[in-house]
């Protein structure tokens, strides 16, 4: 068998915290299960991650839950990803570092080349599933929080295809975190369905 080749070109990186049995929220999207605090002033790599995309793109679910922060947390672009939101629903605040697509993952990602992106942190469990589904994520990173939730809204579903990953690294915490850094493997043909956004 030959061995698999890396979707080196790959326009996504993801970056997620799950529960131990595979969730990113409860199932009204609360997030209250996530440790309240950094490990002593740790950041589990996500500043070293930011430092590596353009911008992000996200559903609408994550760019909900992350409206209810105090600040907003982000000094990159941020494209908003939904059927049912438009440019008339960004706030006035956000105007110039956020905007909102109705584009599936492919022209989405034609569309960021064209502006000079290239790489995006892809955030919220529909958009990922699209963009693996589309070929477009080339480096995923999960931290697993050791809490089992038992029901919500999972990280992963079907894509089409069985995907193959490589493990690059892993790295445990004094918190029982763990994070793993794997590259997404080009495998078998995917079939492409309509997603992504609203979830």
């Amino acid at each position: 068998m030959a061995p698999a080749k890396a979707l080196s070109n790959a326009f996504g990186k993801v970056f997620i915290a799950t529960s131990v049995d595979g969730f990113i929220a409860r199932p009204d999207g609360s997030l209250d299960w996530l440790p309240a605090g950094g490990d002593g002033g740790e950041d589990y790599g996500y500043a070293a991650f930011m430092k590596t995309v353009d911008g992000i793109v996200m559903g609408r679910s994550t760019y909900e839950s992350v409206l209810g922060f105090e600040s907003w947390p982000f000094d990159k672009p941020v494209v908003v990803m939904s059927r049912t939101l438009g440019s008339g629903d960004v706030p006035v605040h956000l105007r110039g570092k956020l905007r909102i697509t109705s584009a599936q993952p492919a022209q989405l990602v034609a569309e960021l080349r064209a502006e000079g992106w290239g790489s995006a942190y892809i955030d919220g469990g529909a958009v990922i599933r699209a963009f693996l589904a589309a070929g477009e994520v080339g480096e995923m990173t999960i931290t697993r929080v050791p809490v089992l939730i038992g029901a919500g809204r999972p990280l992963f579903g079907d894509i089409g295809c069985d995907l193959r990953l490589a493990c690059l690294a892993s790295q445990a915490y004094p918190s029982g975190m763990v994070s793993t850094r794997y590259r997404v493997e080009a495998g078998g043909r995917v079939m492409v369905r309509n997603g992504g956004g609203d979830e």
